[in-house]
């Protein structure tokens, strides 16, 4: 089992209200060969305000291509882009490690709107 990091310091509200998390659609997922370490490519609808949105994810271990397609996961919205291999990867697609390591996706639990923002 990994083990699991102590609390960060303390922080104040503002700076977590600086980071935009929002809940979006796996639209598309597709193979990552190029990857260092297996992952998806993936296209999440944010909604009219943000739009569509690449990433790269590497969910490989829990989530097939198809299952993805359709999910709705949450994601940071308002980070500068980050060039992975060939894929300029937009916002990052939240999850936490299982007890083996393997990443499982943070989502809603209910339905929510495309661009609903975590309050």
């Amino acid at each position: 089992m990994p083990e699991i990091a102590p609390a960060s310091p303390e922080i104040v509200y503002d700076v977590f209200a600086s980071v935009d998390i929002r809940a979006g659609t796996v639209q598309t997922a597709e193979p990552f060969p190029e990857a260092r370490k297996p992952a998806y490519r993936l296209t999440i609808d944010f909604g009219p305000t943000i739009g569509v949105k690449k990433s790269s994810a590497q969910i490989t271990d829990l989530y097939t291509l198809e299952e993805l397609v359709g999910r709705k996961v949450m994601a940071v919205v308002n980070f500068p882009p980050r060039q992975i291999g060939p894929v300029r990867s937009e916002v990052l697609v939240l999850g936490f490690p299982d007890a083996e390591g393997r990443i499982v996706l943070a989502a809603p639990d209910s339905e929510v709107p495309d661009g609903a923002r975590l309050g």
